[in-house]
């Protein structure tokens, strides 16, 4: 445990100097978050129970925080590494290597609850959002299935990087056609039935969904959305079992 403890507060270390990664992963959703409700205005929603607008942009900027933190974050931060030969190397020391995955993952989780926490407080704070109570244990639950299946999907996509240099690019390439049919940055109602459907299916949007549910004061019960949770799930499985197949530890340049 004192070794794990001591591997992760070396990532935390890492992570929090560096000023691009605290960035797009802490400032920009809070950034978003206040520039959308200024756009966008914050009236009430008759149709959402006579919330505020900003208590259903919370939830989708909560999204992209996580994304950011557990599959962008932790994608380019293991290809960085694999490429300056770290882990090669620490795989001939007494470090387990469930102990340096735990270490990136802890971050990843680390930070994505930490800046979830910041929305919704500014939320509450500045835009009147309903912070929800009786909903509480399915919005932790949703966000830990979602920091674990975003986890996976980032650790199995570093097989796909060829590069340090590429790895920004190639992991925005993926989550940013995402966020904009998954209900991010716009309204999935405004999108043709092609692209809800194929949002359906993919990972970003049901965890939008489950989160908006956990917000929802219309919500009966824990506020666990057992069908978008279940699509979550399946694709942390699908991306575990990738990574576990295809991860390298050796730089990819080097072995090319």
């Amino acid at each position: 445990m004192s070794t794990l403890l001591v591997q992760l507060r070396c990532d935390l270390k890492v992570f929090v100097r560096n000023p691009a990664a605290i960035f797009f992963t802490a400032i920009l959703p809070v950034i978003f978050l206040c520039l959308f409700v200024s756009i966008f205005g914050n009236e009430r929603a008759e149709d959402f129970g006579n919330i505020r607008l900003a208590t259903l942009q919370v939830p989708a900027f909560i999204a992209l925080a996580v994304v950011s933190a557990s599959f962008v974050g932790l994608a380019i931060g293991l290809v960085s590494v694999r490429e300056a030969g770290v882990l090669k190397r620490t795989r001939g020391t007494p470090v387990a290597a469930w102990i340096v995955f735990a270490g990136r993952i802890g971050t990843s989780v680390v930070m994505a609850t930490v800046v979830s926490v910041v929305l919704v407080a500014i939320g509450a704070i500045a835009f009147g959002v309903t912070v929800p109570t009786s909903t509480l244990p399915g919005l932790l639950i949703t966000i830990a299935v979602g920091a674990f299946a975003f986890c996976a999907l980032g650790i199995a996509y570093t097989r796909a990087i060829g590069s340090e240099d590429a790895a920004p690019a190639m992991t925005n390439v993926v989550v940013l056609p995402l966020y904009f049919i998954s209900g991010v940055f716009i309204p999935v109602s405004q999108l043709p039935d092609g692209l809800r459907d194929l949002a359906d299916v993919l990972p970003v949007k049901p965890f939008v969904d489950a989160l908006t549910v956990a917000f929802d004061p219309r919500t009966n019960g824990a506020g666990i959305a057992g069908g978008d949770l279940a699509v979550l799930a399946a694709w942390g499985v699908l991306g575990l079992i990738v990574a576990v197949r295809t991860f390298a530890w050796t730089p990819r340049q080097q072995a090319g």
